[in-house]
């Protein structure tokens, strides 16, 4: 009787492509996975107004692809522009205080298309 897949790609054992050994065998070391990065323009980031519990405001920026763009970067970014704090969590961006104008104008330097959620203020 024979195999189903003898003979075709998926009865032999998987090999490494750099080296030709086995996989199970292979000493080589793993490659890079490369991350996509999405232009800027082809994104387009939501700023709104948040109140917090005792009354303070938080600007959020969201709406941005945490895989295509180094949000932790665009964070510190923002926060220079904007002169003031923030952080970035949940993925999303905040910066303290009403900064809408700041982040929106600052979001369109770098490239990114952006729009305005209704909110407190």
């Amino acid at each position: 009787m024979t195999r189903l897949f003898a003979g075709t790609p998926w009865d032999r054992p998987p090999v490494c492509e750099t080296c030709g050994r086995l996989e199970s065998e292979c000493a080589c070391p793993p490659r890079p996975v490369e991350r996509v990065r999405i232009p800027p323009a082809d994104q387009t980031a939501r700023v709104a107004l948040d109140k917090r519990p005792k009354g303070k405001l938080v600007t959020l920026v969201s709406e941005l692809d945490p895989e295509g763009n180094d949000l932790e970067e665009l964070t510190s970014l923002l926060k220079t522009a904007c002169g003031t704090g923030g952080t970035y969590k949940d993925g999303r961006i905040e910066l303290q205080g009403d900064r809408r104008d700041a982040a929106e104008r600052a979001l369109q330097k770098f490239g990114y298309k952006t729009k305005r959620r209704k909110g407190p203020g």
